[in-house]
């Protein structure tokens, strides 16, 4: 007889032996991540001050110092951590699924090309930083160093991090949420909401000034969801391998 009690979800029991470890990363990435980007809200302005000067950005980048490296690094650290959970969660889900299988790509990728993004504050932020603030830098200097901190970060910022990040991130939700919404239909169905307003966010770069807000709130709805989806995979009980059926 069915445990009532459990959580009814696709998983095949059998295949529960990676539920525990996903479950912890459903949850501690999003908590992670949030914290960190908080910790940058409130230090360096974050993400406000990528809209003022460059002096001014990089300035506020030097009176961080080590620590507001340390944050940037978190947030690069939670990005490649991410990349376990597309690869841990398909396996949850052992049918061959086509949706799913380019799902689990577009997951890893939006990992990666998130932690490229936050690269640069650690790599080469603190250069372009350094080099503003030397009193021998001419004022020529300072200014091709504003071309380059400005290039970075629409390239490889607004671009490559935030732009892809958006795209693979909603695409990955949404094919889990295809295969969640048969057995679960609150949590594929919210789910699914959520990706598709992350998704507006493609819209603020060509002049969409709403999308941006929308993704935001869609982005801490989206991780208080990854929370909830964790706490229901880990209430799902392991098989006990030395029972007979």
């Amino acid at each position: 007889m069915q445990n009532l009690t459990q959580p009814a979800l696709p998983i095949p029991r059998p295949n529960l032996q990676t539920a525990p470890i996903t479950a912890v990363l459903l949850i501690l990435i999003p908590i992670t991540f949030t914290l960190v980007f908080t910790l940058l809200s409130t230090s360096f302005e974050y993400p406000d001050i990528l809209r003022k000067p460059v002096p001014y950005v990089l300035e506020r980048f030097t009176a961080g110092g080590a620590g507001l490296i340390a944050l940037w690094y978190g947030m690069f650290v939670s990005a490649l951590a991410f990349i376990g959970i597309p690869l841990l969660t398909r396996r949850l889900f052992p049918q061959p699924n086509l949706l799913l299988d380019l799902g689990t790509i577009f997951g890893v990728l939006a990992g990666l090309v998130q932690a490229l993004g936050f690269a640069r504050w650690i790599f080469l932020v603190p250069a372009l930083a350094s080099a503003h603030i030397n009193p021998s830098s001419s004022d020529a200097t300072k200014a091709a160093i504003a071309v380059v901190f400005d290039a970075f970060n629409h390239y490889a910022g607004i671009g490559i991090g935030e732009h892809l990040g958006y795209l693979f991130t909603a695409l990955w939700t949404l094919s889990i949420c295809t295969a969640l919404v048969s057995r679960s239909k609150w949590l594929g169905f919210s789910g699914a909401i959520f990706a598709i307003g992350i998704l507006a966010g493609l819209l603020e770069p060509i002049g969409f000034a709403w999308a941006g807000t929308i993704n935001a709130l869609s982005y801490i709805a989206w991780s208080v969801w990854m929370v909830v989806f964790g706490i229901t995979i880990w209430r799902i009980k392991r098989p006990n391998l030395g029972a007979t059926s």
